[in-house]
């Protein structure tokens, strides 16, 4: 779709707003600036009602100022248009360092005190508000779960622009401003997060404002966009497909006039593509405004210490001065600095924000810190769910036929996505039809504003009304979905084992906001992020050793057990009735791992529900020791992994007839954690009664080995346990070929039996010698014939 040409750089003659006008908006941020810098610095004398004392000073300097003026003068003008065109807006502040120049006008505004009551509006409030920043048992000095307004914290940096377009989708009424730091703009996600504006639909999304925060510098070092020409930064974002804006300079007066101005135009401009759009019902890939605001970095503060140049340069990125106590001339300086704001203009005696002032800011929900999106489970409506079970796999036996596991939960997502067309996305990049979930297209195509050729009709699936977000950057991806459920919506995505790696660092960061979030009692339960990995490291067979990492759940169970949940369905019913519990859960990061290709189906839809409501279980099919102690517990996780145990079980059948085998198939990989350690963990005596006090247990597991070891270290049998899993063995395999390789195919865990039960140690030797001549006839027809022997890979359970 190309691009429409609705905007001209050269704005028109302003309507420039009056003296006083100017004076309220410079005077009110001029409040913001005082109680940034009196967050980070001042744990007594609020007000300076008093000479400043090395007393009033905290005993430890921590936070960011450079970038917190530029916040707050965003803010505050955003709140000017916010009352003007009674506008539905949040804030995003992509330079998370900067939380106090975006707590400052929460707390103005009156949120936090109605959050916080002890935080009130008042001298006594605003030391609480002062001395709780950065500070023991308070908050941190990002824009953290517990800041009203805040659905991005930006700890790590890079996600901005995304998640404020995930919030963006399916929200017609909603603009999400967004500021971007210029060291964040260096980062990769947010690279390609600019693309972006080639998904947002004018007609049924709302809008996003990119404000790219130029302010020079990070830690210590300049950023790249600032030292690029005005010419050459603007042939950027144009080339991004935006239309940029810019405001310059470092005079207050000139700035906030320059600000109106652009501001007001970028939000008529958005309000003027939207209205066209919706009127003509063509959506039309616009232009989007975006702002570019150079601003000195520690705007306002000290403009030099000690002979160094702070004000504008990576000295004033996080405390500007910092021997306080210690040093006279600091203290005086810094006394100078905040005694600058003028705040005996600015607050009455008791502490509150003169009545002029306050007026400035928004009022009720219209507060981007009251902003019902931004605490997005008070919007959310759970979905409209379809029954899984008509979706099931109808079995007669166990083990007897295969089918792609993945293909009956793509009908299943498809009219999920059917009942709820508002608030329902799916995520993934660019393998959806790979991953065998293709049938969602026929609810909703590929969301595409992008230019179109006349073949990608045939096949193509592209629309610009489309809800599958399909896009080659997983953290654009990540972000557009974590944006999509902070606001009060349900999304799934699935991606590739081997790279979902590439969102780590998005997981742990959404997780500790998830855990941080409840423990703040007036924040909304949300929709659960349900990630499902498949095209899994056993089923690698064109793709190698590159696409052979199952490692990425050693990474959930680092988080919060209050938050995480990992399930591994071994069969299509499994993984439905896992997908209908994860969708309607709230507040969890589930991880579902579970193959795209064709495997055995061991459960009919009722044993299905049963197993993974249990999430863990004796599979009574696959054993033979009801009623008597077991020799062996042969245990699984994972789908390869469990036909490859239930081979195993059937040879040690057929060799030692004598063998009582107990059969655990693991599906809630928690269930192996103490229930001390996570709510779905068993008890000692339920995981005891499983797998028994003494026996020898060989457990097959889908990823690297000593997970499990990791999980069930306490247990009391743990020293019986041995586990066989990924070993970083592998290329172009045929499936066996690559089990053989790690030790997990059913010769391994039979030999791997026998040198754990007494009594076959001897015996077993011959069986033990035919195994491994097996293992080599199975490699050579792999390599010879380029597939795995015929009665291997038609393997089924014979009983």
């Amino acid at each position: 779709m190309p691009i429409s040409d609705n905007s001209n750089p050269v704005l028109p003659e302003p309507a420039r707003l009056s003296k006083n006008n100017l004076d309220q908006i410079n005077a009110y941020w001029r409040a913001c600036t005082y109680l940034a810098a009196g967050m980070i610095y001042l744990q007594d004398n609020p007000l300076l009602k008093e000479p400043l004392k090395p007393e009033h000073i905290k005993n430890r300097l921590l936070g960011h100022w450079g970038s917190s003026p530029g916040l707050s003068f965003i803010y505050v003008h955003i709140n000017r248009l916010i009352i003007k065109y009674d506008l539905n807006a949040i804030f995003l502040a992509g330079p998370g360092h900067g939380a106090p120049g975006v707590l400052a006008p929460v707390y103005l505004e009156g949120t936090y005190t109605e959050n916080y009551p002890n935080k009130s509006e008042d001298e006594e409030g605003l030391l609480q508000f002062f001395k709780e920043f950065s500070f023991p048992g308070g908050i941190g000095s990002h824009c953290t779960p517990e800041m009203p307004g805040s659905i991005h914290e930006g700890g790590e940096l890079g996600y901005s622009i995304s998640h404020a377009y995930g919030a963006a989708f399916d929200n017609p009424d909603l603009i999400v401003t967004v500021a971007v730091g210029d060291g964040e703009a260096e980062t990769g996600p947010l690279a390609t997060s600019w693309h972006s504006n080639k998904f947002l639909n004018p007609i049924r999304d709302g809008a996003v404002l990119p404000i790219l925060h130029l302010n020079g510098y990070k830690i210590n070092n300049p950023t790249l966009l600032s030292r690029i020409s005005h010419e050459e930064l603007e042939h950027l974002f144009q080339g991004y497909g935006y239309m940029p804006y810019f405001v310059e300079g470092n005079d207050p007066e000139i700035m906030h006039q320059q600000m109106a101005d652009v501001l007001e135009h970028c939000v008529l401009e958005i309000q003027r593509i939207q209205r066209e759009a919706r009127c003509s019902g063509i959506p039309m890939r616009p232009r989007w405004p975006m702002i570019v605001l150079r601003s000195p970095k520690g705007w306002t503060g000290p403009k030099e210490v000690d002979g160094h140049k702070v004000e504008g340069f990576w000295r004033s990125h996080q405390v500007p001065l910092t021997t306080i106590k210690e040093n006279p001339a600091h203290l005086e300086l810094l006394e100078t600095w905040l005694r600058s704001y003028k705040p005996e203009e600015l607050f009455d005696t008791t502490g509150k924000l003169i009545p002029e002032l306050k007026a400035l800011a928004p009022k009720g929900t219209r507060r981007m810190s009251a902003n019902p999106h931004a605490n997005g489970g008070l919007l959310r409506k759970a979905l409209r769910m379809p029954d899984y079970r008509d979706y099931a796999l109808a079995l007669e036996s166990p083990g007897k036929v295969a089918a792609e596991n993945t293909r009956p939960l793509g009908k299943f997502l498809r009219d999920i996505m059917r009942d709820n067309m508002a608030n329902f996305r799916v995520f993934g990049p660019d393998e959806n039809a790979s991953n065998k979930l293709d049938d969602i297209y026929e609810a909703s195509k590929k969301t595409w504003l992008a230019d179109t050729l006349p073949e990608d009709a045939d096949g193509g699936e592209l629309s610009p009304d489309g809800r599958v977000m399909e896009m080659l950057s997983e953290h654009t991806l990540e972000g557009w979905l974590e944006g999509y459920l902070l606001t009060g919506r349900h999304g799934f995505f699935s991606t590739y084992e081997a790279f979902v790696h590439l969102i780590d660092s998005m997981f742990n960061q959404h997780a500790k906001w998830l855990a941080m979030s409840k423990k703040v009692p007036w924040r909304a339960r949300v929709s659960s992020l349900n990630l499902l990995i498949t095209s899994t490291v056993w089923r690698q067979d064109h793709n190698g050793f590159t696409h052979q990492d199952p490692g990425f759940l050693d990474i959930v169970v680092n988080k919060s057990p209050s938050v995480t949940r990992i399930y591994l369905p071994p069969d299509v019913n499994c993984l439905l009735s896992i997908a209908n519990h994860c969708l309607n859960s709230t507040d969890y990061i589930n991880v579902i791992v579970c193959d795209k290709q064709k495997h055995l189906q061991y459960l009919d839809m009722d044993s299905a529900v049963k197993h993974c409501t249990k999430g863990i279980g004796i599979w009574e099919w696959a054993s033979n020791d009801d009623g008597a102690e077991p020799d062996l517990v042969m245990a699984s996780a994972g789908d390869i992994p469990t036909k490859e145990a239930l081979a195993a079980v059937v040879l040690l059948r057929e060799h030692f007839p004598q063998l009582k085998i107990r059969f655990i198939n693991v599906v809630d990989l928690y269930k192996l954690v103490p229930n001390t350690e996570h709510p779905h963990g068993l008890s000692d005596r339920d995981f005891d009664s499983l797998f028994t006090l003494d026996k020898p247990i060989i457990f097959n597991f889908h990823g690297y080995p000593w997970l499990i070891h990791r999980l069930t270290y306490r247990r009391n049998n743990h020293h019986n346990l041995h586990v066989r899993g990924y070993k970083e063995k592998g290329s172009i395999n045929t499936p066996l070929e690559l089990a053989i390789q790690n030790e997990t195919d059913r010769f391994s865990l039979v030999i791997d039996a026998i040198n754990r039960i007494p009594g076959l140690q001897v015996s077993g030797a011959h069986v033990k010698e035919k195994l491994r001549d097996l293992q080599i006839e199975c490699c050579n027809h792999a390599y010879e014939h380029g597939i795995d022997r015929p009665e291997d890979e038609q393997w089924h359970w014979p009983y």
